[in-house]
């Protein structure tokens, strides 16, 4: 099932100058200093179902970690560590020459998988200790990958995905410890800016691997909408004078920023469903503000999926030889959706010289649930 509301209140310009290529160079000078660092795969389908192209970024080798999340938390990190230093840009044998004062400094974050498993990475590169909370119903295999990924102290706890925001800042501010956290509110948006402009070089690579060509259209998952938002900036950065149009893409059970939408006031609106998906890393019923300043001025709409059209596209990605998990394939599962519906091929309008642009954001972060869906 898909549902679509259009965006009826686009809001006031939006400043995305800070996602300009010269303004996040230091962003990309950090992330390929990473020994780990290579950029992903960008494949295209050419003359797809009634399109001109179908480009997908696949963030499931990203790091090591099958997901995108660590370009946002690892230079989140480094912004905090280079501060507490005292240091303006430094390289990272630089910072490591400080490893006592390293070892003293503590990260937390919530998260429902990806963020939490960037964050664990990060926090165990630069040789800090970091705590991590998931919300109730998370898979103890997931909170095993953010305890792999690097020095993380995990615990699944009985709190929906809001309220342990809500318990980590509040553990934060009493250890005096560093908040992490992908999602902003009234006096907490410097960190999530910079998690943000992290996943600013994922943007970038895809334009080089496209020779920056323009999109006609982008179909972008959310949760809190933070990299929705980042890609949205530096598409919208790139092509001023004539924007690709952008679409959201939510779990049907999940959808805060489709409910926002439907409202159409202008501000932040939580989801409204049973929050049940198999969508985990989209599990999430409140708008990062930072993201929604952005998302409301360059989306023309946002539409929900269900678990099954997710699981329609992972089998589709599979033959396609990229390994797609369940959040991971919703922008691509509404561009399939799209090209078999000639109602909501109309709907967002497209044609037969469109181009899209998806991320594929994980890969198989449950591989269990993914062997069952592919089965």
């Amino acid at each position: 099932m898909i549902k679509i509301v259009q965006n009826k209140n686009r809001g006031a310009e939006v400043d995305t100058s800070a996602y300009s290529f010269a303004a996040t160079e230091n962003i990309r000078r950090l992330h390929t200093s990473l020994k780990v660092y290579k950029e992903t795969p960008l494949l295209e389908l050419k003359n797809f179902r009634g399109v001109r192209s179908i480009f997908i970024k696949d963030e499931s080798k990203r790091f090591g970690l099958k997901a995108f999340k660590g370009l946002g938390g690892v230079w989140a990190i480094y912004k905090v560590i280079s501060d507490e230093l005292g240091l303006k840009n430094p390289t990272l044998d630089e910072i490591f020459t400080h490893r006592d004062e390293l070892a003293r400094m503590t990260f937390i974050t919530t998260t429902d998988g990806n963020h939490g498993k960037g964050v664990s990475w990060a926090a165990g590169l630069f040789g800090c200790k970091s705590f991590v909370y998931m919300p109730r119903g998370t898979v103890e295999v997931r909170a095993q990958a953010v305890r792999d990924a690097g020095s993380a102290t995990v615990e699944i706890t009985d709190m929906n995905y809001d309220d342990c925001i809500k318990f980590t800042a509040a553990l934060a501010e009493k250890n005096r410890w560093h908040l992490i956290q992908d999602t902003s509110w009234a006096g907490y948006e410097e960190i999530p800016a910079q998690i943000m402009l992290g996943y600013s070089t994922l943007a970038y690579e895809a334009l080089r691997q496209m020779n920056y060509q323009r999109p006609t259209h982008i179909f972008l998952q959310a949760g809190v909408g933070s990299m929705a938002g980042a890609i949205a900036a530096v598409f919208a950065e790139n092509f001023k004078d004539n924007p690709p149009r952008v679409t959201i893409v939510e779990p049907t059970e999940v959808a805060c920023f489709y409910e926002t939408m439907r409202i159409g006031a202008g501000k932040i609106y939580s989801a409204t469903g049973n929050g049940q998906t198999m969508m985990a890393g989209l599990n999430c019923a409140t708008p990062c503000d930072l993201a929604w300043k952005i998302i409301r001025r360059y989306a023309a709409d946002t539409a929900t999926i269900s678990d099954d059209v997710a699981t329609d596209a992972m089998r589709i990605l599979a033959a396609q030889k990229i390994i797609s998990g369940e959040s991971g394939c919703a922008g691509f599962a509404l561009a399939n959706a799209a090209l078999n519906s000639p109602k909501l091929y109309r709907a967002l309008e497209l044609d037969e010289q469109s181009i899209i642009f998806v991320i594929n954001t994980e890969g198989d972060t449950d591989p269990d649930n993914y062997r069952k869906i592919l089965q």
